[in-house]
């Protein structure tokens, strides 16, 4: 069943498309959440999401020294970061103890995400610094994507728009759910 495309006023003229909004990006866009400026005490958003309950924080697991929580503003569904508790801003500032863990959260994220969603694969990676694209540079986090066959399509190509089929939380709570045990 096709409808007739609705005639625009103002901005814009009667195309034959329809219009799928995402206000929602504006959050992330007009920098909403984002540090005031590089302390652990100006605002960060990792250094106080720990403090919240798994559900409020998206928190999806805890570990000793890293935690795993989808990304707020995700490229795909069940988008992760695995995230050390104490506010560095370098990969070279994390002790071996971090790094170890944060390696690991991040295998078990593969893992979780594979059980749970059947990822074909992942972009996993960090920016460092602002000027290399981290959305906030004074916290590291590492971000684990995961991705499928035929994921690219027209949407984000055309329409500059990612399509998320679940809510965040019901994201979080299958993943936490699909979480593999500790070895």
């Amino acid at each position: 069943m096709t409808s007739e495309p609705e005639q625009q006023i103002g901005v814009g003229t009667q195309d034959a498309f329809q219009r799928l909004w995402t206000p929602h990006r504006m959050a992330y866009i007009q920098g909403e959440n984002k540090p005031s400026g590089p302390g652990a005490d100006d605002g960060c958003p990792f250094c106080s999401i720990p403090a919240k309950s798994d559900e409020d924080g998206l928190v999806v697991r805890r570990g000793e020294h890293v935690y795993a929580v989808l990304n707020l503003y995700p490229y795909n569904g069940g988008h992760l970061m695995t995230v050390p508790y104490r506010h560095v801003a370098d990969y070279t500032e994390l002790t071996a103890v971090e790094t170890a863990e944060l390696a690991e959260l991040t295998k078990q994220a593969m893992t979780a995400l594979r059980t749970a969603s059947g990822a074909h694969g992942f972009n996993i990676g960090m920016n460092q610094g602002s000027v290399a694209g981290a959305g906030i540079a004074a916290h590291l986090h590492q971000h684990v994507v995961p991705r499928w066959g035929g994921d690219t399509n027209f949407m984000p190509v055309v329409g500059h728009t990612k399509v998320l089929p679940q809510l965040l939380g019901d994201t979080r709570k299958m993943l936490a759910e699909a979480w593999p045990s500790a070895e």
